[in-house]
């Protein structure tokens, strides 16, 4: 039985609009107002607070503006992500201090244990992903992996397929346009491998069975945490999760909004991350580009707003209003 379900009939997921409740908020748009009464056999309608009373007759209702709405909705889904992306920071700085300590002492639980080196750490990834049977969920931050790195996966990941094991990777959206991943998207995609994208996702991570996860423990990728705690995995794959729900599907395309007054949807998510005092080289990290391409989007941003230095800008930003235009371009998530 769907989600929703009254003696009339309107039956639905949880933040969706049936057919009714579309064509009557349009009727509203376009007309200004709406009955209560034809109002009635839509309840989605109040559900998305899409309608509010008409001030001078009760018995009316106005629809609420789309961008209005939207942005109403979206805010407290933005506020959970930021809030996983904290719970995410705030474990991994719990258990930096014991990493050394980990690799010293061998009375340490088996729970956590760090993995030195790319050899130890490919090895023992090849081991236990041979013996995934059920679910291999993956988070790949940045515009793409190497041609060399991709191949390797595509030999890891080959047996898994020929299995039915079910596999779901998350991306940036800055890897559509990586050529290695297009390339192994054409390999894995028909064979059932499901891949998502995000504007902005945690750093990599692979979680099998959910029962094993691995996480970067340096900066440089040249060791990692292999997690068999049963709490912490089941927490990272909450985390995952949380990310996959708003995730759009590799087949589906992105909008990053329109371009207003020649400034792009990137160039207003790269000026969101300035104003938040992020340096070049953290924003192109979060965005998944490499430095100089940041540069040339903040160069083109500066020549927008009129700016004749980093300091003016972020003045400008502020003053220009585009991070409200870009709060009202994101799409609904789902």
């Amino acid at each position: 039985m769907a989600a929703n379900e009254g003696e009339t009939g309107h039956s639905h997921a949880d933040g969706e609009l049936c057919e009714a409740g579309k064509s009557l908020y349009i009727t509203a748009l376009r007309t200004g107002r709406i009955a209560r009464s034809e109002a009635e056999p839509a309840p989605c309608l109040f559900d998305l607070a899409l309608l509010h009373p008409d001030p001078d007759d009760a018995q009316w209702l106005r629809p609420v503006p789309p961008t209005t709405a939207l942005t109403q909705l979206i805010h407290p889904i933005e506020r959970e992500i930021q809030d996983r992306r904290r719970r995410t920071v705030a474990l991994t700085d719990a258990l930096e201090p014991f990493m050394a300590f980990t690799a010293q002492n061998s009375t340490v639980p088996q729970g956590i244990t760090v993995l030195e080196g790319l050899n130890r750490i490919n090895t023992t990834l090849d081991q236990v992903t041979a013996d995934c049977t059920e679910e291999l969920l993956t988070v790949q931050p940045g515009s793409g992996r190497q041609p060399h790195v991709l191949e390797k996966a595509l030999r890891r990941v080959e047996p898994l397929i020929e299995r039915g094991v079910r596999m779901r990777t998350l991306y940036q959206h800055t890897a559509r346009h990586h050529p290695a991943t297009l390339a192994y998207m054409e390999k894995v995609g028909p064979s059932g491998v499901e891949v998502r994208t995000l504007e902005e996702i945690i750093d990599r991570l692979i979680i099998i069975d959910r029962k094993v996860a691995f996480i970067p423990a340096s900066s440089d990728r040249l060791s990692a945490l292999e997690l068999r705690h049963k709490g912490i995995v089941e927490y990272l794959v909450g985390v995952f999760e949380q990310f996959w729900l708003h995730g759009i599907p590799w087949e589906e395309p992105i909008s990053y909004g329109p371009v207003v007054d020649g400034i792009t949807g990137v160039q207003r998510s790269i000026a969101k991350l300035l104003v938040e005092g992020h340096v070049d080289e953290a924003i192109a990290r979060r965005l998944g580009m490499n430095v100089r391409t940041c540069r040339a989007h903040i160069a083109k941003l500066g020549s927008s707003l009129g700016s004749g230095s980093r300091a003016q800008l972020g003045y400008l930003i502020a003053r220009s209003g585009i991070l409200e235009q870009d709060a009202e371009s994101i799409p609904v998530s789902r």
